[in-house]
């Protein structure tokens, strides 16, 4: 993988991968797709390496250009989505609420204080660089800064926020912006999905990149329900996606994408 074209070419394949982080459970990894092998050790030099550096630049030019999404989906490791499966996963946090619901959210005590100020701020006025908006959120002393950042993770995390853009001059900075103003075709996409059906599409775009899995392991995955992997896994196999069978030399039975077996 050299271009841009190429990496967005494997994430709209795959559905959806990590960066750098390389999970146990089979989702894709960029920097194992741009190093072209599996499990690549981290340089002692990092910034000289040719593979981290093209990384690193793809996973900020994919999301700049509105070609994926980028944020902290699994796990809370960052994550590149395709724009055909990101409605699925705003279904799964958000379900049918808007950028305007933060408020509810916080009266029913699932967003903090500190969340609340910073959807506050981008509401009255948005985009807005890092400093620009810790000052609308009077947040910008020192000792503030830990407890900004977890602001951030939070409406990132709960999809409210996106960031958009690094600006390198006249100092770092990232620019925030409200998810829905930032793709709003997928969050529109995603407020009309259902539950079940984000689901299924989660399971069968993850198979058929992982290949087998186990439903065990898509529930801690995906912090799904026993019961939403097991209607999913059933409406796969109905359509013969997916396959229960035994894999010889491995416990147990497993599940596989059944296309891969053909």
């Amino acid at each position: 993988m050299r271009t841009a074209a190429d990496a967005l070419r494997f994430v709209d394949e795959v559905g959806f991968c990590s960066t750098f982080y390389r999970f146990a459970d089979g989702v894709p990894c960029l920097w194992e797709a741009v190093a072209g092998r599996s499990a690549p050790r981290w340089p002692k030099r990092s910034h000289h390496d040719a593979a981290v550096g093209l990384t690193w630049r793809l996973k900020d030019e994919l999301p700049a250009a509105r070609k994926v999404y980028y944020g902290k989906l699994l796990r809370g490791r960052p994550c590149l989505v395709a724009l055909d499966v990101f409605p699925a996963f705003y279904a799964l946090v958000r379900g049918r609420q808007r950028a305007r619901d933060y408020r509810m959210e916080y009266e029913a005590g699932r967003l903090t204080l500190n969340g609340r100020r910073i959807m506050d701020a981008l509401i009255a006025h948005h985009p807005q660089y890092t400093r620009e908006l810790r000052a609308s959120c009077f947040m910008l002393e020192a000792r503030q800064t830990a407890a900004f950042e977890r602001a951030m993770a939070e409406v990132q995390r709960g999809l409210w926020v996106v960031k958009t853009a690094e600006r390198y001059e006249p100092t770092f900075s990232y620019r925030w912006d409200l998810l829905e103003t930032w793709l709003p075709k997928a969050v529109a996409t995603g407020r009309k999905l259902s539950r079940d059906a984000a689901v299924v599409m989660f399971v069968e775009r993850y198979m058929r990149a992982a290949v087998f899995s186990r439903p065990r392991a898509l529930q801690r995955l995906f912090g799904l329900t026993e019961r939403e992997v097991g209607a999913a896994v059933t409406n796969l196999e109905r359509r013969g996606l997916l396959k229960e069978t035994a894999v010889s030399g491995w416990p147990g039975r497993w599940l596989v994408h059944a296309p891969a077996l053909k």
